[in-house]
């Protein structure tokens, strides 16, 4: 079987950020960020979360690539300085942030980890190729949208009816 002939199961887009990390010359720099998190959902990573799309280093600059979750995403900035702020203190002195609006982000860049975090979290996490939403405390999928807009603009505020407990629910985008 060549690789013309197998049928991706991820988006391409993903597929080539996770071929970035994987090939990078910087293993190191990654694996530092890694331990950088979203600071509206901090128990998934920038990586994780499919925020983070490169690292490279360039005449002693590290260099890095980040997709918001959505254009107006007002953690965009606390998200550089704790990326940066991770870097320096690792004594990487010059960081320069790049924000790339394409190809947009998508829920579908998110790993199977991150998935599995946010619902431990309490964060719903939309379900790859359907629209059927859980309730991330109990499981029920007897549940009712209350609002389009959650705690912040990505996501959406469920109730249970199994449960009664209200939930956010990661817009799939």
């Amino acid at each position: 079987m060549t690789a013309s002939n197998l049928i991706p199961l991820l988006p391409v887009e993903e597929l080539a950020r996770r071929r970035r990390r994987a090939e990078s010359q910087w293993p190191e720099i990654w694996s530092l960020l890694d331990a950088v998190m979203d600071p509206e959902i901090p128990v998934i990573s920038l990586y994780e979360l499919g925020v983070l799309q490169d690292v490279d280093v360039r005449d002693g600059v590290v260099v890095l690539t980040m997709t918001p979750t959505y254009i107006g995403c007002p953690a965009l900035q606390i998200m550089e300085e704790d990326a940066r702020e991770a870097l320096v203190s690792a004594g990487y002195s010059v960081v320069e942030v790049n924000i790339s609006l394409s190809p947009a982000w998508t829920t579908a860049w998110l790993t199977s980890a991150a998935r599995e975090k946010l619902t431990r979290y309490g964060v719903a996490a939309p379900k790859e190729l359907t629209d059927q939403v859980s309730c991330p405390q109990c499981g029920s999928s007897d549940v009712s949208i209350v609002s389009e807009f959650g705690s912040t603009a990505c996501k959406a505020l469920y109730r249970c009816g199994n449960c009664l407990e209200p939930f956010d629910l990661l817009k799939a985008i």
